[in-house]
């Protein structure tokens, strides 16, 4: 690991999520709230002199090809018309597929992070349209801050939240994102709300150690389809329930509950099942961020 630079990759989740249109090229039009939490991938970056950008380790069922954090590399390399190369090492611990984020998260952080060990010195702005070739999501991580997103999830407006911590559970299933848009029963039209209808719901919002970042009127519409399509989503889902309006992130499998304290969602999740219908099922908690371990590598 030697000459190699840590870089940290949080991983988010949604608060809700609503489907309220569809484009004419088949992107799905949406709403939601995106945090940050405490909870990384973390990539280490040792730059090359030469223009060769190199994967070190292999990242399971992940092509070079597919490698977002690979595909960031070249493109903002081709972008800048810079002349130094990368080595890339990425350390996973974000759940592959489950909703929470880390491919898009990973690839935001070495889009930042060679913004800075190249000194290209582009501004966030330039950043954020490079992100969001690379996946919708992406552009979120390189904003840098909780978020109200509109569009395909591009469309970004900081919003304030309140401090929270998390459990997560993530059953081992692997969700088809693509299938769960393309389901015939998915609501695509639900009357748009307003990032003040949200604020103003969650200051009212109670429950079992809620925090007040969780309303009711504000749920995920992909819930019921995954949940039906994947009993295993389900069962996590229903048995978090106990302990407070838990939700599920972006098309899952990660399903959450927010709470007030970290001792109290340290008790929570020291209770998970270890599985669910012969599934293993990972467990943490998380305390949400207000903003981007590398907000400062880009300018505004």
């Amino acid at each position: 690991m030697q000459d190699f630079q840590p870089f940290l990759a949080p991983a988010k989740i949604n608060l809700f999520l609503h489907i309220t249109g569809q484009r004419a090229d088949g992107y799905h039009l949406l709403q939601t709230v995106f945090r940050l939490l405490d909870f990384y991938d973390t990539i280490y970056l040792k730059p090359t002199s030469d223009v060769a950008i190199k994967r070190v380790n292999a990242v399971a069922n992940v092509t070079e090809a597919q490698d977002l954090c690979i595909r960031a590399a070249k493109l903002l390399q081709q972008y800048a018309a810079c002349k130094q190369g990368v080595e890339i090492l990425v350390k996973k611990n974000i759940p592959m597929g489950g909703g929470l984020g880390g491919g898009s998260s990973d690839a935001a952080t070495v889009l930042l992070a060679l913004n800075r060990l190249w000194h290209l010195n582009l501004s966030r702005h330039e950043l954020l349209k490079l992100g969001l070739q690379l996946g919708a999501d992406v552009p979120f991580f390189i904003y840098g801050s909780n978020a109200w997103a509109e569009g395909v999830g591009e469309a970004l407006q900081t919003i304030n939240l309140t401090d929270a911590y998390y459990v997560v559970l993530t059953p081992n299933v692997h969700v088809s994102t693509a299938q769960v848009f393309a389901n015939k029963r998915l609501t695509k039209n639900t009357i748009p709300k307003t990032m003040s209808d949200f604020s103003g719901a969650s200051k009212l919002s109670t429950g079992n150690s809620a925090s007040g970042n969780i309303h009711p009127e504000f749920t995920n519409h992909l819930e019921k389809i995954v949940c039906d399509e994947y009993p295993a989503v389900s069962v996590c889902l229903t048995w978090l329930k106990q302990f407070g309006d838990a939700r599920m992130s972006g098309s899952g499998a990660s399903v959450f509950l927010e709470v007030t304290n970290e001792k109290i969602a340290n008790e929570i999740c020291n209770k998970k099942p270890k599985e669910v219908l012969g599934f293993s099922v990972l467990g943490f908690v998380a305390k949400g961020l207000n903003r981007h371990p590398l907000i400062d590598f880009a300018s505004n």
